[in-house]
């Protein structure tokens, strides 16, 4: 069988979607599958779309593209994984170009119910969430904290979105600069954030993006992990940080809850004083509860590889012979037009969002 995934494999520091692809190609590799990142084949049994949209760098082909594909291969099944919203990136094109996504799509896959409920549909679809690499990120060698000594704080992210926390974790910093909490805590943020931004934090360690066994030793050197994300479909930071052995601070936003609310303590801005002390006060309760976490690679690889298996098999069941649909030259021009104005949006879309920070 093979498997098509619409995403390039770009090395070094990246965002979720490429921890996720990369992981998932080697587990589907392992049980059998022909894994590829184009529609140069005639024989793919099945699209996965993690980034279908142009505007997206690794982005490999659009859905358009996809459709196009199963329009000559009417076998194919084409599934598509929802993974983030306009509310989660502050933007205004990622819900509408989902939605039409959607249209030309077999089955869904949802990483959140909270991302499902935001695309009502009446398509097949499958919640699955995200996990972290456990060969990574992991406790191994870790040494935990003991009281007595600073605890330290992590966070980290490859985007630059302020929807991350920027906000709280300034009032974090704040915070640091006080009795009792410049004693007692210590706050490190890895990964991308604006100079000018930079520039107002006074209490904080930065360090530059890390990715893979770097990024795994950084994280096993801290105690705690801080995530503000706001709106996230589900996010891997925190994934990463709990596999690590950290208890999480999370906020009550997006999909944070469903992912982090048996292994560490809900705050607010309003209370982050008074959570970081109950945090440090219950911190080795929080490290039993990381035992049994839940959120790894290996469940969500596995989770997707009896999906594809399934709908694999109900194809070969409950289908006889199809043939190549018989499109009018007017609706194979639709789609080629279609597919021609969806990809030069990522010029468009660019230039809007370089406007919107101007003014």
């Amino acid at each position: 069988m093979k498997i098509s995934l619409n995403i390039k494999f770009i090395d070094g520091p990246f965002g979720g979607a490429m921890q996720f692809a990369r992981s998932l190609k080697t587990h589907l590799e392992k049980n059998g599958f022909e894994i590829t990142n184009t529609l140069i084949d005639d024989d793919i049994d099945l699209i996965l779309h993690i980034a279908p949209f142009p505007f997206l760098e690794i982005c490999s082909y659009t859905y358009i593209d996809a459709y196009l594909y199963k329009i000559k291969h009417p076998k194919t099944i084409i599934t598509n994984r929802i993974n983030n919203t306009d509310e989660g990136r502050k933007t205004y094109y990622l819900n509408k170009a989902f939605f039409d996504s959607i249209r030309y799509s077999d089955h869904l896959v949802f990483i959140s119910q909270w991302i499902a409920e935001k695309f009502p549909t009446k398509k097949p679809c499958t919640i699955i969430p995200n996990g972290g690499d456990l060969i990574l990120f992991n406790k191994i060698g870790k040494k935990f904290w003991k009281p007595g000594r600073k605890m330290s704080i992590v966070t980290h992210h490859w985007s630059a979105n302020k929807n991350k926390g920027e906000d709280i974790y300034h009032s974090l910093d704040t915070l640091l600069s006080k009795s009792p909490y410049s004693d007692l805590f210590s706050f490190t943020y890895i990964g991308n954030i604006s100079a000018e931004t930079r520039a107002t934090f006074k209490n904080t360690t930065f360090i530059a993006p890390l990715s893979g066994k770097a990024l795994a030793d950084e994280l096993r050197h801290h105690d705690i992990y801080i995530t503000a994300a706001k709106n996230e479909a589900a996010g891997m930071h925190h994934i990463e940080g709990a596999l690590s052995g950290l208890p999480i601070l999370f906020i009550r936003s997006g999909a944070l809850p469903e992912y982090c609310k048996d292994y560490g303590i809900e705050f607010n801005l309003a209370n982050l004083g008074e959570k970081l002390i109950e945090i440090r006060s219950n911190f080795y309760q929080f490290i039993t509860s990381l035992e049994s976490y839940k959120f790894t690679a290996d469940n969500t690889n596995n989770l997707y590889l009896e999906l594809f298996t399934d709908l694999l098999e109900a194809r070969e069941k409950n289908s006889s012979k199809k043939e190549p649909s018989k499109m009018t030259i007017v609706t194979l021009a639709y789609f080629f037009i279609k597919n021609i104005i969806l990809k030069s949006n990522r010029y468009i879309i660019a230039i809007q969002d370089r406007l919107r920070k101007i003014l």
